[in-house]
């Protein structure tokens, strides 16, 4: 409809409208991606209509889309305000936790029951097994040859036990597994 060239109307609005919405989107990059859509989306109006004050209409545009993207920008700020929230009150809470873990009490009587009642239940044969590498510092080799079994079988009981006491000891099994790991 209009005799206007792609090539004259973005000559003689590109760099003003780049200008404009970067006033507003403070990126220039932003605000060159605005206005590129905006002249195409003018130059798609005007193959099919008339457009009587293509300034007036492309600054239209240009505030739409800026406003879009500003308000783009304010939910995507807000979510990440919230996440950040959130992941601070759990930093606070890990921070609390630990400044009130007293080494001294770490190994508690409830703890150690638990502990003694979970060691009682376990086969004898396993028990023994996991007494010797954890207490005694035995290796698998020389806990295997004591016993007469493979590695790979000392490797076993010594994981049912683990396994039984992480059952058992859920609550406290980081200063646990911290403390039987060496």
């Amino acid at each position: 409809m209009s005799t206007i060239s792609f090539n004259e109307l973005y000559t003689g609005y590109y760099k003003k409208s780049v200008l404009f919405v970067k006033s507003y989107v403070h990126d220039g990059s932003i605000a060159e991606d605005i206005v590129s859509e905006s002249l195409i989306s003018l130059w798609e109006k005007m193959k099919l209509t008339e457009v009587e004050n293509i300034p007036h209409y492309l600054l239209r545009v240009l505030k739409n889309k800026t406003l879009d993207h500003l308000k783009h920008l304010t939910i995507e700020r807000r979510a990440h305000q919230k996440i950040n929230h959130i992941l601070n009150r759990e930093l606070d809470i890990r921070i609390s936790f630990l400044m009130d873990c007293d080494p001294d009490e770490l190994l508690s009587n409830e703890i150690q029951e638990i502990f003694k009642n979970t060691m009682n239940e376990l086969p004898e044969k396993t028990r023994h097994i996991f007494e010797m590498n954890r207490f005694e510092n035995k290796s698998n080799k020389e806990i295997a040859d004591y016993f007469g079994i493979s590695v790979k079988g000392v490797d076993y009981h010594i994981s049912q036990a683990i396994r039984l006491l992480k059952h058992s000891l859920k609550d406290y099994l980081p200063l646990i597994l911290f403390l039987l790991h060496h």
